[in-house]
Formats: structure tokens, C-alpha cells, sequence
């Protein structure tokens, strides 16, 4: 079992540092909110107030199963790619302005995930949600308590999810991050992020397994949650060089196994001399 979470001091040239893999520090509680407060007023992806919601009210259709979900225009449309749906000409000529909104059809999305996108959309984080600890000033997740209680090492509760593209269970916060890149949802990207780093108790082959859902559902350029896996593999080698699902994964190759060989060498880098060493 592997923890997620990353200690609130590094070294200065540890490969986390150096790639800002680290944990995020809280802010002092005046300024978190007074940012917060700035960021709402100038972020198109920060869901609208209730009250100021049209009537408009527009029906999904999610996945395989076609599961039906319903939002309201105004909370969907924070998202560009929604937004874009939401606004496309109606196929038929006669139709107003004023009619029903069209129905949206997304086969190839899960609805678990969708749920957890439709969630921030609404209400600002999805489930677990984050926690603030005004004492220790720090974040947890609202399921720690809960694990904590049981005293087992067992994965946290909420932590993965079943995706049928994968064929495996995954990280749920990378598959929300990687809906967020979708719908091109910068906060809810790094809601998902800080939460992954929360998490603990994940095997190797979950992480291993989302790692490969994170390169193949984002671009080469994307920076964060790539290098978010790649930084905690280098911080795990001792475990992972262990593990027969590491190995076979390498044996099947891909650019994620070439980026943390480059990854590696820049840790190695970044290490003291060791050239003067008896």
C-alpha cells in the first residue's frame, strides 16, 4: 500500500520541490477567504448563485446506460464545452428561441464522474469533500475520520472508482481531473489534484492504472497531474521496484515510463554528490 499524501517539508532539491509536487500550504484563513471571494467575482468557472438561476432546465443522457440527469442551463454553461452545446442551433427551422432547451447526449462519459462534475457545478467541491481544520490550519477529507476509526489500512473510502475504459479501478480524483480538462473546468482541476493528495493507503497497481488513464485522457502539455504520478513514483521506488505490476507495466511501455526515465534523471540531478564519497 502507498500513501498519496506528501509531507508538509521537503528538500529543497527533492524532485517534488523542484516540480511542485508537494502539498499545498493552507492560507491564513482572512486571506483564503478574501481570495475565494475575488475568485468567484472573476472566474468563469465558478458555479452562479441559486437565486439568479433562469428557468431553463435541460436533460443528460450519460454513458452506455443512458442515465438521465438533469441541471439548469445557467449552472452548465460556467462550462465552455457546455456552454457550446447549450447554445448549438436547433435542428429544426421553425424553432424559437424561447422553446426547451435540447437534450444532451454524452455516451462516452460515466456517470459516476459526471455525478461528481454536476456536484462542483452546484454546491463547489463533490464527494468526499474537502475539510478545513481551523486549529491545525490544515485540509483533510471527510471520510479521514471515518477510516481513522477503523484503524485499518484499507483504501479510503470514495478513493477509486470502477471505469470501463480502463478496465479497472482508478483514482476517482484523476478521472474527475481528466472530466474537468474535458469541460475546461481550471478550479475543479485543481480540487481534484489537492484532493488526490489527500488520499492514502493506495496500492500500486491502482496507481499505476490511473496513471495510464491520466496520459491517455489528457494532453502532452498538460503539467500537473502528470507530473503529480510521476513524482510520487520517483518518491516510492523502493516499493515500486518491488512490484511485478511496475515491472509489466514497464514491459508494455508508453510515454509515461519515458517521462519518468527523463523525471529520474532530474531527481538524480537534483541529488548531492555522492562522487567524493569513500
Amino acid at each position: 500500500m502507498l500513501s498519496t499524501k506528501r509531507t508538509q517539508s521537503h528538500h529543497p532539491d527533492s524532485f517534488s520541490s523542484r516540480y511542485r509536487a508537494g502539498k499545498s500550504k493552507a492560507r491564513p484563513r482572512d486571506q483564503s477567504v478574501a481570495s475565494r471571494r475575488l475568485h468567484r467575482r472573476h472566474t468563469p468557472d465558478t458555479p452562479p448563485d441559486g437565486s439568479s438561476l433562469n428557468q431553463g432546465v435541460i436533460t443528460l443522457t450519460i454513458g452506455p446506460t443512458k442515465r438521465l440527469f438533469a441541471a439548469h442551463k445557467d449552472i452548465l454553461c460556467v462550462s465552455p464545452f457546455f456552454a457550446a452545446l447549450c447554445n448549438r442551433p436547433s435542428d429544426s427551422p421553425s424553432a424559437s428561441s424561447s422553446s426547451s432547451p435540447k437534450p444532451i447526449d454524452l455516451p462516452d462519459e460515466q456517470p459516476e464522474i459526471f455525478s461528481c462534475v454536476l456536484e462542483y457545478l452546484y454546491r463547489g467541491d463533490y464527494y468526499p469533500r474537502l475539510r478545513h481544520d481551523k486549529t491545525n490550519n490544515t485540509w483533510d477529507l471527510e471520510t479521514a475520520s471515518a477510516n481513522a476509526n477503523t484503524n485499518t489500512r484499507d483504501t479510503d473510502p470514495g478513493a477509486t472508482l470502477f471505469v470501463p475504459a480502463a478496465g479497472a479501478e482508478i483514482l476517482r480524483d484523476t478521472a474527475v481531473y481528466c472530466a474537468a480538462q474535458k469541460y475546461s473546468l481550471e478550479i475543479l482541476k485543481r480540487l481534484a489534484l489537492k484532493k488526490q493528495g489527500l488520499h492514502s493507503n493506495i496500492p500500486c497497481h491502482t496507481i499505476l492504472t490511473s496513471a495510464r488513464y491520466a496520459y491517455a485522457h489528457t494532453p502532452d502539455n498538460e503539467s500537473k497531474l502528470r507530473a503529480h504520478y510521476l513524482a510520487l513514483i520517483i518518491r516510492s521506488r523502493e516499493t515500486f521496484k518491488r512490484s511485478g505490476t511496475m515491472q509489466m507495466e514497464m514491459e508494455q511501455g508508453g510515454k509515461l515510463f519515458f517521462d519518468l526515465f527523463v523525471a529520474m534523471c532530474n531527481h538524480m540531478v537534483s541529488l548531492p554528490s555522492t562522487q567524493n564519497l569513500p
